[in-house]
């Protein structure tokens, strides 16, 4: 055993377990629903089509994966207006996770006593509105411009609202880290918990996206995904026949709690949150570094802070993109960390279901993580057609595979465009 896993926090000082959960994806409005339909196998990608004509001809196609549930259908209807969409997701999201925390009034998680704070992860946050307002600006000019611009394009907006929301008072933050963002969120999490700074911390990632210049600026990078014709099968994870990426957009978000305030009002606790790893490629700012040396690192830095080892760990859910660079990259860094071990790590890759939900991918999976820890069962990959051969990784296929028993530990990797990397550790609950 290498003794690089042998350091982090002294078990149970200032521990973390998660105490909520929250979803809102392309495969339902909530947690029930969004876990029910990915172990049932179900895709949630189809084919979007905007009415425009540009200078060189009708507006393209392409494929996306939108919300299966619109987030102002859930919302009360003064506050939807108020917020970007990326924040309704956030708000939609963050209020299941306090309530499946046991604050059925979420205005109460503030006024409990409790240090509460906030931490939301964005990609591209408020892009939708910033168009929308640029629009009316050069259509019905400067007066016409909406008074509520400037907060919700603010990279802080979902952070500010849940905050808003919980009455957070111990702090509300915004980590913007591309696709790493709501991972990255937890570790910001996991520290306040650590460092005595907060009690609760509500901790996340949104984003809403699936905007035409977003949608064509990936296209233009070669990232998305060309099968058109296939909608279904074109987020493809670790599959031999990938060819890029399906944009999503939703939120996932956690109630970050620290263990003794959980056992002190009697919560019910899904999972504990026991390490994580943050490194930078430091390579390029669209292509990971080869070998995956940077998301390798991360992942023995995570495995470390929660004194773990490799061989301890039966579970990954992998960021796997369905890029062919990508997916290969986190292959090999993961290949690097678990080595001999590696045929008893279950590997899961969820893109397939609902697509890249940039700044909410790692949250989103967050969440998956400690379900499938919960459930002891490791979900599947919907469109998996055969595994890359390069790939040698005990990729879950199209149907759900059980988790071993006894004692349960579990990886979730992160990356983003600038190079960040993320991983998080976590533990099952008992």
């Amino acid at each position: 055993m290498s003794p690089r896993h042998a350091a982090g926090p002294a078990p149970g000082e200032r521990a973390a377990v998660v105490t909520g959960l929250g979803l809102t994806t392309a495969l339902g409005g909530d947690v029930p629903s969004t876990w029910r339909a990915l172990l049932a196998g179900v895709c949630g990608v189809g084919r979007l089509d905007f009415e425009f004509e540009a200078p060189d001809g009708p507006a393209p196609a392409y494929l996306a994966a939108p919300a299966a549930v619109e987030p102002t259908t859930v919302l009360p209807p003064a506050k939807a207006a108020h917020c970007d969409r990326s924040a309704q997701f956030a708000l939609v999201a963050a209020r299941e996770a306090v309530r499946d925390a046991g604050f059925e009034e979420v205005s109460s998680l503030g006024a409990s006593g409790a240090r509460v704070a906030v931490v939301v992860g964005v990609g591209l946050g408020g892009l939708t509105s910033i168009l929308s307002q640029n629009h009316r600006l050069q259509t019905r000019g400067a007066r016409r411009v909406s008074p509520r611009t400037i907060p919700v394009m603010l990279p802080n907006h979902p952070a500010a609202e849940v905050g808003l929301m919980v009455g957070a008072k111990a702090g509300v933050h915004a980590p913007a880290s591309a696709c790493a963002s709501g991972a990255e969120a937890l570790c910001q999490a996991l520290g306040m918990i650590r460092d005595g700074r907060a009690d609760i911390v509500v901790a996340g990632g949104t984003e809403a996206a699936l905007h035409p210049l977003a949608l064509a600026g990936f296209a233009r990078l070669g990232a998305l995904s060309q099968r058109l014709d296939d909608p279904k099968g074109a987020s493809r994870p670790f599959d031999a026949g990938r060819d890029g990426f399906v944009m999503g957009e939703g939120a996932g978000m956690l109630v970050v709690e620290s263990a003794a305030h959980a056992a002190a009002r009697g919560a019910r606790v899904h999972g504990r949150l026991t390490g994580a790893g943050i490194t930078n490629d430091s390579h390029h700012v669209a292509q990971p570094a080869p070998g995956g040396t940077g998301c390798a690192a991360a992942v023995d830095e995570a495995l470390r802070d929660a004194r773990l080892h490799p061989e301890q760990v039966r579970h990954v859910n992998a960021h796997a993109t369905s890029t062919p660079l990508g997916d290969l990259g986190e292959a090999q860094a993961l290949e690097q960390v678990f080595a001999k071990g590696l045929d008893d790590v279950l590997v899961s890759a969820a893109k397939g279901a609902f697509g890249h939900t940039l700044g909410a991918a790692g949250a989103i999976e967050a969440v998956l993580t400690v379900l499938a820890l919960r459930e002891r069962t490791a979900p599947p990959a919907c469109s998996l057609e055969r595994v890359d051969p390069e790939i040698g990784l005990n990729v879950v296929g199209r149907s759900p595979v059980p988790l071993p028993p006894g004692p349960l530990a579990a990886v979730s990797t992160s990356m983003g465009f600038g190079g960040h990397n993320v991983a998080l550790a976590f533990a099952a609950a008992s």
